[in-house]
């Protein structure tokens, strides 16, 4: 069975319209990337309205090969100009720029290029391996369970607000609002509607996301008249040359930075909503304390970008891996896939895998090929790189909300989505110019109605509460929800305070609990092993004394009352 899905996957993604559209879309996504500002997520849900035309496979390929693109587009602002192009290639600028002012560009480019392939090939491997058996799982979900995996994601979306929880808590419930907006899909009841017909139908998911993401962006852009007149510039570039055999040699006699650096993304791409952004910052990291040349981290070594850009590219197999085995999107960009498919009428769930198996197994080929793709378009997008970023900003911003615009009208032709469009633009400057973040809105807005849905099927199926606690997978993520709401708080006080050396442990203790419920003998063996493991670090914090390690003066001053 799984042989002939594959071989079906691969007839729909080897064909050549499939792999031009996956072409074009690794190109405008390296474009896309390498522009500051122009983040991956604009550059995928303006991809977005022209997949409607096709079918779900070569839509979901397509904007795979822009995700693919896009990760790696933004080492070539980064190295070239300094700026990152996205978040995700923050950290290869530490390193990357500072080669390419030594006078190899070319080197610094060409490690990133291969370092990237190499990552998301990685990533890829452990995609395929890794995703059929959470699928597995998943198939043992029930409504409880899925109404608290919702949950859980919303609350570690919120939770990476960092200082902001509260904001990112209230930026997740104005999403969860805004899908409850329109007619109640279970009994067909108008809701907030206030008897304008047009809100009746709720507000489409392509015009929320592009007004929270490229509205909103376009604003922050020009609302400074200097800014808006100023153009990136990087006519540094034109004489640059990939040096790709060179390149590729460094990468591969690095290897053990290169997997423990993919590994790292694939991990940190299966956490929802973590993303590239942070993959990339913590592979450095680890790069740099495990590295004997941790002085010349900064300076222009090559192990500085290696990290970084195996990381970010990484990330994008650990948030497939989440989207097709659990159904909830591991970043905004697999929210808009998630999106795509139910417009294609595919309902992502654990089941995802089970019931729409071609499907998957070509999102799996697909990643591969795009990575190829990558490969081969990226000294080709340089020149174009150079070109675009030589426009002035506000004529770019002209362009692209213009695009944005036509776009959403030609989703229904309903003036309605235009107006929705700019609301949502508005309010999602106003909300980033107070310092609410806005991936948990669209958060709330895709996973809204399923987890409605959801706890609809929970009250229909019982008024009691109790599974949500007698069943291990709903009490599994429940703990994580907590104990992921309060994270931030623990980074924050790691080394200060006293109860932060019985956090980790007490999530090992308390997530034994639903692990050794579950079917099976080897999870509840798995329980037995965390339970134990939380009982040793705890003996080990009590045999040292709660001793913490942190600056005698801030402990002095409170850290030991928390």
């Amino acid at each position: 069975m799984i042989i002939e899905n594959i071989t079906i996957a691969a007839s729909e993604i080897f064909t050549l319209g499939t792999i031009f559209l996956m072409t074009l879309g690794v190109v405008a996504g390296l474009i896309a990337g390498a522009i500051p500002g122009f983040t991956i997520a604009m550059a995928v849900v303006l991809v977005l309205p022209f997949t409607f035309g096709m079918n779900p496979v070569q839509g979901l390929a397509t904007m795979i090969g822009v995700y693919v693109g896009g990760l790696s587009g933004g080492l070539m602002a980064g190295i070239l100009t300094g700026i990152p192009g996205t978040p995700s290639s923050v950290a290869t600028t530490f390193d990357g720029f500072p080669l390419a002012r030594k006078g190899q560009p070319g080197l610094a480019l060409g490690v990133g290029v291969w370092a990237s392939f190499f990552g998301g090939v990685i990533s890829a491997a452990v995609l395929v391996l890794v995703a059929p058996q959470l699928a597995r799982i998943g198939q043992e979900f029930q409504p409880w369970d899925y109404f608290a995996l919702m949950m859980f994601a919303l609350t570690v979306t919120a939770s990476l607000a960092g200082d902001n929880m509260v904001k990112g808590l209230i930026a997740g419930l104005i999403g969860l609002f805004v899908a409850t907006i329109g007619e109640d899909a279970v009994v067909g009841v108008p809701r907030f509607t206030f008897g304008v017909d047009s809100v009746q139908q709720g507000f489409a998911f392509l015009p929320v996301l592009i007004g929270l993401f490229a509205f909103t962006r376009l604003l922050s852009d020009v609302q400074d008249r200097q800014k808006a007149q100023q153009n990136l510039g990087a006519s540094s570039a034109e004489a640059v040359r990939l040096e790709h055999m060179k390149a590729a040699r460094e990468v591969l006699s690095r290897w053990v930075n290169l997997v423990r650096s993919s590994l790292i993304g694939v991990f940190i791409g299966v956490l929802p909503a973590a993303g590239s952004s942070i993959s990339n910052i913590l592979a450095y990291d680890q790069a740099k304390k495990n590295s004997k040349e941790a002085d010349k981290f900064g300076t222009g070594h090559i192990d500085g970008i290696i990290a970084p850009e195996a990381a970010n590219n990484a990330t994008a197999g650990g948030a497939l891996i989440v989207m097709m085995a659990l159904g909830i999107p591991g970043d905004i960009i697999t929210a808009v896939m998630l999106g795509a498919l139910l417009i294609h009428d595919v309902v992502p769930s654990p089941t995802f895998i089970t019931d729409e198996p071609v499907i998957a197994y070509s999102i799996f080929i697909a990643f591969f090929v795009a990575n190829f793709l990558m490969l081969a378009m990226q000294s080709l997008t340089l020149r174009g790189f150079v070109a675009v970023t030589r426009v002035r900003m506000y004529m770019l911003a002209s362009v692209i909300l213009f695009y944005c615009a036509l776009g959403v009208f030609a989703l229904n032709n309903v003036q309605f989505d235009m107006w929705t469009l700019l609301w949502f633009g508005i309010g999602g400057f106003v909300m980033r110019m107070f310092g609410f973040p806005i991936v948990p809105v669209i958060l709330g807005v895709v996973l809204g109605n399923i987890a409605e849905n959801a706890l609809a099927q929970v009250i229909a199926l019982s008024n009691d509460p109790t599974p949500f606690v007698t069943r291990p997978w709903s009490l599994f993520f429940i703990v994580l929800g907590l104990f992921s709401s309060f994270f931030h708080i623990y980074q924050k006080r790691r080394g200060l305070s006293r109860w932060t050396l019985a956090f980790i442990p007490a999530m090992y203790l308390t997530l034994s609990i639903p692990v050794f419920m579950m079917e099976g003998t080897v999870r509840p063996v798995l329980g037995v092993g965390l339970g134990l493991f939380g009982l040793y670090l705890l003996f080990r914090r009590h045999r040292s004394g709660w001793v913490i390690d942190g600056p005698k003066e801030r402990i002095a001053t409170g850290g030991l009352e928390g």
